[in-house]
């Protein structure tokens, strides 16, 4: 699995997307081939979670730790966001419709300290990725734990995933377990293994190194929704 930068490098074009007119056109960043449906994509086993013993743990440079329960994050004030989301094998889908926490209003829950300038977030199978606090704090930054007015499903996230609209989607983590506050940056699980470090779709920042031209087709091939 820790090849998948080169792999992603060496697959073939999409024969077919959806189209796309002239006035969405610039909603889709370089290189991206829209999509009607959801891939489903992850690595290792989907995991299964009960919210009666499922915690979040938010630490590191913050006043003090806070471990939130299920029933702690539906307390919080509750947030609908419509965005396009972008993966990194190059499908994108517009107008996904997302609903939970926004993660400006869990740090209004912290004290965070001001030197505070990045996060680690951690999720599932010893998975994590690193993320500025000023992108987490934009008002579409989701926790989310609701798609398209239901439940999330396992093979998407549930509990709690991270939705990060406007980096590509590895970001935007499954699984969430931790929240770590920290002063440095750190690279996270895909960028030690040759995806970019900030991940922004419209500069097509996908892997670490020289920029190069990168087709493929690996996300037809897999499971949608």
């Amino acid at each position: 699995m820790h090849n998948k930068a080169e792999r992603l490098k060496k697959v073939k074009s999409p024969a077919k997307a959806a189209p796309v007119s002239q006035e969405l056109a610039h909603r889709l960043p370089p290189g991206q081939a829209l999509t009607d449906r959801f891939p489903i994509l992850h690595e290792g086993e989907v995991p299964h979670y009960n919210t009666s013993t499922w915690k979040l743990r938010v630490y590191g440079e913050i006043e003090e730790e806070r471990t939130f329960s299920w029933e702690d994050i539906l307390a919080l004030p509750v947030t609908k966001v419509r965005c396009d989301i972008h993966c990194v094998t190059r499908w994108s889908k517009f107008d996904t419709e997302w609903e939970g926490v926004k993660f400006s209003d869990l740090v209004r829950e912290l004290g965070v300290k001001p030197e505070a300038a990045h996060v680690m977030i951690h999720a599932d199978h010893d998975y994590d990725t690193n993320i500025p606090v000023a992108d987490l704090m934009r008002d579409d930054v989701l926790l989310a734990y609701r798609y398209d007015g239901k439940p999330l499903t396992e093979k998407h996230g549930w509990p709690l995933r991270l939705v990060v609209p406007h980096l590509y989607f590895w970001k935007s983590a499954k699984w969430i377990q931790g929240i770590e506050f920290m002063k440095e940056d750190r690279p996270g699980f895909w960028e030690r293994n040759g995806f970019h470090n900030t991940a922004d779709p419209f500069k097509e920042q996908r892997f670490s190194g020289e920029s190069i031209p990168i087709p493929e087709d690996e996300w037809t091939r897999k499971e949608f929704d």
